[in-house]
């Protein structure tokens, strides 16, 4: 037997039924880690809307075709 696997049977024992596995809880880490994926979202959507601001939305027109569509007259 090695002596990671010694220490792993005496450490065994310890690490019983001391707590009640339903009320395990994430604790002070789990809220730390989404409270920091929460500020991140938050940081990219506030980027997102002021970089959407500066996007001008209207079409240049086709320099290759004509301005008004000319029409041919009937006769």
């Amino acid at each position: 037997m090695s002596a990671t696997q010694a220490a792993l049977t005496q450490l065994l024992p310890l690490a019983g039924d001391t707590f009640d596995k339903n009320k395990v809880t994430p604790g002070i880490l789990g809220f730390l880690v989404f409270a920091a994926l929460a500020l991140g979202v938050w940081a990219l959507m506030k980027s997102m809307n002021r970089h959407m601001g500066r996007v001008d939305f209207e079409e240049a027109p086709d320099p290759v075709a004509p301005a008004t569509p000319t029409a041919k007259p009937t006769s």
